[in-house]
């Protein structure tokens, strides 16, 4: 049985994303750092493929080029996929106390992204606004949470899931002695 091997790290995926669309876009680093407020050092640090761009950075470069925040995570195409969240790098927030498995990005054929993620106990995570229309579904599998979106806080337990619209800046926060496991859908229009 043939098994899916990922030769690139999410590193090497997400520089290779960005030099692809910014120059799809006709941006040079100086536009992209204006457009996104990422310095230019930094995104030519990113673009190289070094260091390990927080989320939020990488939200900032999406929304500056236009495009869903997948667009940057996207991994080569196949017919099938076995996703192996051990085998797979994180996009990592709160200093590494937010883990997020990128399991099936968004891409030109699909207009949502599944992720895996897992909050430390205590951590929090506030999120840049996606595209305009974008919705969020999670159902969480272990610990509770609180996400606060458009001025409410909402509390969510083990075996629940919500939906709500994400294209304003909303957080998620662990509020239980456990870590929280949850699965997340990105549903863009």
């Amino acid at each position: 049985m043939e098994r899916c091997v990922f030769l690139d790290t999410m590193n090497q995926i997400i520089a290779k994303n960005i030099k692809r669309l910014r120059e799809e876009h006709k941006l040079s680093m100086e536009e992209l750092a204006r457009l996104s407020g990422v310095s230019k050092s930094m995104l030519a640090q990113i673009e190289r493929g070094e260091g390990n761009p927080t989320i939020s950075t990488l939200w900032k470069i999406s929304n500056g080029m236009g495009v869903p925040f997948d667009a940057l995570t996207v991994r080569p195409k196949k017919p099938y996929e076995i996703v192996k969240t051990a085998e797979l790098q994180p996009l990592l927030e709160d200093d590494g106390r937010v883990k997020n498995y990128a399991l099936f990005p968004d891409d030109e054929n699909r207009r949502f992204a599944v992720y895996y993620l897992e909050l430390d106990k205590g951590s929090c995570w506030a999120s840049e606004p996606h595209l305009r229309g974008t919705t969020e579904f999670i159902t969480l599998f272990a610990g509770s949470i609180e996400i606060c979106t458009d001025g409410q806080r909402l509390a969510v337990e083990k075996g629940e899931s919500i939906r709500f619209k994400a294209d304003t800046a909303h957080s998620y926060r662990n509020t239980g002695d456990e870590t929280a496991v949850l699965h997340m859908i990105l549903f863009n229009p």
